[in-house]
């Protein structure tokens, strides 16, 4: 299927020829489904140990699927490792599985996807359509290993657990409810840079965002860097917290995950950006989170200032008054702060924060010039406090936090950044 759909020209570069459908091969006519209710033709892609790469991206990858600008496509994922991970695998194995192939991420990709007519700054339009998750999902931390706390837990753990769609929720203990958000923690472009490189930290080609609000009605925009874009999605999430601390958040695949792909020739972008229904939200990547913060707020700055027609100066003076950050994650490399503006111009996000328990909320406080230290501080702090207010065990108050804790980011132009965490008081239910 795969040389039927590619032509190879030169050595080292992979050209796609921009194929009419009657000039489809077979295999991709049968990938082709009757689905009128989404845009464009729809097409299938399964998560197959050909369709799929573990851990790594490459730009000369040849695509498992050809579209066309608009079309949809139905995508499959895969849980961690080309499927190695199931409930009934040990955190020794899910270890192993880790030291034994340093270099590359836990994470399955399915694709990539060619899109005709992508080329080198155009902006690709993301549009989840639907997610449907498979019906367990995980959460490990790995001993001693990754996270935010490796030395604080030298011992690991893996919990599993079902996943009841038509209550929305997974059941994390007897009397603790986690509602589902599924998502993909990795959704993508190829980098314009050659070769094979890790696919845990993020970047301007979007990537492993791990952004929980990257959810179902949700689009991505991000920059194309290489011809026909070369899409990737995997590390399937059914639920994650702000934050992600413990690594991981409650990790599945997807039965489905349906996009559309639509080549934008207008929007120029540096970094991604998503748009929700009310809604935009920026991003900002660094191994420092001051640094990673510094460029939410610029690529916050730049969205306001071309949406609201403000000079740039003001539109950098508006962020701290109208946006709502959040401690996306601090486990990938690249840390990561996004930070959500309302599209009213009328209406800011940036409420009060609390900064101590309230009927709704656990929270935890803290303040540092460093917002790294203030992140461990206020984070650290909620896994003791579950560990004393709510009778959970280390590993136990370490995946809660991880897959429920909300990290929003307060005093943003303040000499000390504040960070607010938050467990919502609603996932302790009675039957």
């Amino acid at each position: 299927m795969i040389a039927a759909l590619l032509v190879l020209v030169g050595a080292s570069r992979t050209v796609i020829a921009q194929q009419t459908p009657s000039a489809l091969s077979a295999a991709q006519q049968l990938m082709l489904v009757p689905a009128s209710k989404y845009p464009g033709r729809v097409h299938v892609l399964p998560a197959t140990l050909e369709t799929t790469q573990w851990g790594w991206f490459d730009n000369a990858e040849l695509p498992r699927l050809i579209v066309d600008s608009g079309d949809t496509v139905v995508v499959e994922t895969m849980s961690h490792s080309h499927g190695q991970l199931w409930p009934g695998r040990t955190i020794e194995e899910l270890k192993k599985l880790r030291t034994d192939w340093p270099g590359r991420g836990p994470m399955s990709l399915t694709g990539p996807i060619y899109v005709n007519g992508a080329e080198p700054g155009d902006t690709l339009r993301i549009k989840i359509q639907k997610i449907v998750p498979r019906p367990w999902g995980a959460n490990f931390n790995i001993p001693g290993l990754f996270g935010q706390f490796p030395k604080q837990f030298p011992d690991g753990q893996v919990k599993y657990f079902y996943i009841d769609i038509e209550r929305k929720i997974a059941e994390f203990a007897p009397g603790i409810e986690i509602p589902l958000r599924p998502f993909p923690g990795t959704l993508g472009v190829a980098r314009a840079e050659p070769g094979r490189y890790n696919a845990v930290p993020p970047g301007p080609f979007a990537g492993n965002l791990d952004n929980r609000d990257l959810i179902e009605g949700t689009t991505l925009y991000v920059p194309v860097f290489v011809r026909g874009a070369l899409v990737w999605t995997g590390d399937s999430h059914a639920a994650q917290g702000n934050g992600e601390v413990n690594l991981t958040a409650m990790e599945t695949a997807f039965q489905e995950i349906t996009i559309t792909l639509t080549v934008d020739k207008t929007t120029k972008l540096q970094w991604p950006r998503i748009e929700a229904p009310t809604q935009w939200i920026t991003m900002g990547f660094d191994e420092d989170l001051n640094k990673a913060l510094a460029n939410a707020k610029a690529e916050t700055g730049k969205l306001l200032a071309e949406q609201r027609k403000l000079p740039a100066d003001e539109a950098a003076a508006l962020v701290a008054k109208v946006a709502d950050c959040r401690v996306t994650q601090v486990v990938d490399i690249k840390k990561g702060i996004h930070c959500m503006t309302s599209k009213d111009a009328q209406k800011s996000l940036a409420e009060p924060r609390p900064s101590a328990e309230t009927s709704e909320y656990l929270v935890t406080y803290a303040a540092d010039a460093d917002i790294n230290k203030a992140m461990d501080a206020a984070s650290w702090s909620m896994i003791e406090l579950l560990q004393k207010e709510r009778s959970l065990s280390r590993l136990d108050a370490y995946s809660l936090a991880s897959m429920t804790m909300d990290c929003r980011v307060g005093g943003m132009e303040a000499a000390e950044k504040g960070v607010h965490c938050l467990v919502p008081k609603s996932l302790w239910v009675k039957h």
